[in-house]
């Protein structure tokens, strides 16, 4: 019960810190997960449960299409990692949520004073004989150092065969197959760049930013050094898919980007022409092409124009409008021919920085990829021909939790 006591106190402590303060959902989820390890211990708990009850996900919630819990729990553990760092550095309890699990920890500092029942019997002082404090002191010292030199021997045999196992994993894991179809261009040969946007701004972070206008931001100083969210959370799982594949990426930012690149490397466009602007420079898709309404109660927004519509599909498709919450989005999927004909080019855009996120879990989750390559031509070797498609998402909290191919496009080459 002592124990249970200092582990709660703890808690509070920690959601009353500077780290935590302001933080009401990080908070919360912090209270839950520290009750469940209390109240079960040892006892694994799932992301749909911290979904439904933690953050008031409805009971269709997929962890598969919604991140938003692995995203909460990786920005507590860097509270966490940050407060002990700092404030909490002679705090007696730790709190501890190791990663790849949602059970809190809770550990002693090391010659921290554990608490005990009160009625527990005390310890008499030991009786030192006349003369022989140096030599204990001695004795103690070295068994002390013993012991710890056994402990870092031990932690260390125990971490090698740990990371070696963890290698070997990762090493035997098989990626699907549609996987080695989809992705087949772009591991057969070097490694492939990923070619992230950073748009231009001006204005300050602290003061509010915005898309620089060259008609009346003309000697504005500009910050290019700027993503967006679902730009980041794609490269992750683009790193993802391709450590399966026993490949790695080479990331670029589109700022950084040349012709020179575009000719020698295979290469994935994360983010769409109004915010990755090298894509105007390379041929990129012809069927479904990014433009910026020119007329209607729509003008000046960001939309994906269906050259040849098809019966049953839309001119245009547009995401929420500016002034509501994104609730939905549109995005592209395109493998068109590049600069260098050998080379593949993969693109990979929404309207916005959600749409985009959605695009590259639409091609990095297997069975969506198996629902495209149902829909592709594939030639007799194994090669995926040219095509480009459009895929609605649907978003919630600004989190892509659903998608749907409503376009599609395929080449003969």
């Amino acid at each position: 019960m002592v124990e249970r006591e200092q582990s709660l106190a703890q808690i509070e402590k920690l959601v009353s810190s500077h780290v935590l303060h302001g933080s009401e959902s990080l908070c919360k989820l912090l209270r839950y997960l520290a009750k469940h390890a209390l109240d079960h211990p040892g006892t694994p708990i799932k992301e749909y449960q911290i979904a439904t009850e933690v953050f008031g996900r409805s009971d269709d919630f997929d962890p598969q299409l919604d991140s938003m819990v692995r995203v909460q729990a990786g920005r507590l553990r860097g509270k966490l990692a940050e407060y002990y760092s700092a404030n909490g550095a002679d705090d007696t309890v730790i709190v501890d949520l190791p990663k790849g699990t949602y059970v809190v920890a809770f550990h002693y500092r090391p010659n921290a004073t554990k608490p005990h029942l009160s009625n527990a019997e005390p310890i008499p002082p030991a009786v030192s004989a006349p003369g022989g404090g140096r030599k204990w002191v001695a004795a103690i010292f070295s068994l002390g150092f013993l012991l710890g030199l056994a402990a870092l021997t031990i932690f260390g045999l125990l971490w090698s065969r740990n990371s070696a196992q963890a290698g070997l994993a990762r090493e035997t894991e098989v990626a699907p197959a549609a996987f080695r179809v989809f992705w087949n261009g772009f591991v057969s040969g070097q490694e492939p760049w990923v070619i992230f946007s950073n748009a231009a701004f001006v204005g300050r972070p602290e003061t509010g930013m915005r898309y620089y206008d060259s008609t009346r931001d003309k000697g504005s100083f500009i910050l290019d050094h700027y993503t967006g969210v679902g730009e980041v959370l794609a490269v992750h799982e683009l790193d993802r898919v391709f450590g399966l594949l026993h490949r790695q990426i080479r990331l670029k930012r589109g700022n950084l980007f040349s012709l020179d690149d575009a000719k020698n490397n295979n290469l994935i466009f994360v983010g769409s022409p109004f915010e990755n602007l090298t894509l105007l420079e390379i041929p990129g898709t012809q069927e479904f092409i990014f433009r910026r309404m020119t007329s209607g109660s729509r003008k000046d927004e960001e939309a994906i124009v269906n050259i040849h519509p098809q019966p049953g599909e839309a001119k245009e498709y547009l995401p929420s409008p500016r002034n509501a919450s994104l609730t939905e989005d549109y995005a592209v999927i395109g493998l068109v021919r590049g600069i260098n004909p050998s080379q593949a080019v993969l693109i990979l855009a929404g309207t916005t920085t959600i749409g985009t996120q959605a695009a590259v879990e639409y091609v990095c989750r297997q069975s969506s990829v198996e629902e495209l390559l149902l829909r592709l031509p594939v030639s007799q070797t194994g090669q995926l021909k040219l095509f480009e498609a459009v895929i609605r998402v649907k978003v919630t909290r600004g989190v892509p939790v659903g998608t749907e191919l409503v376009a599609l496009r395929s080449g003969t080459s």
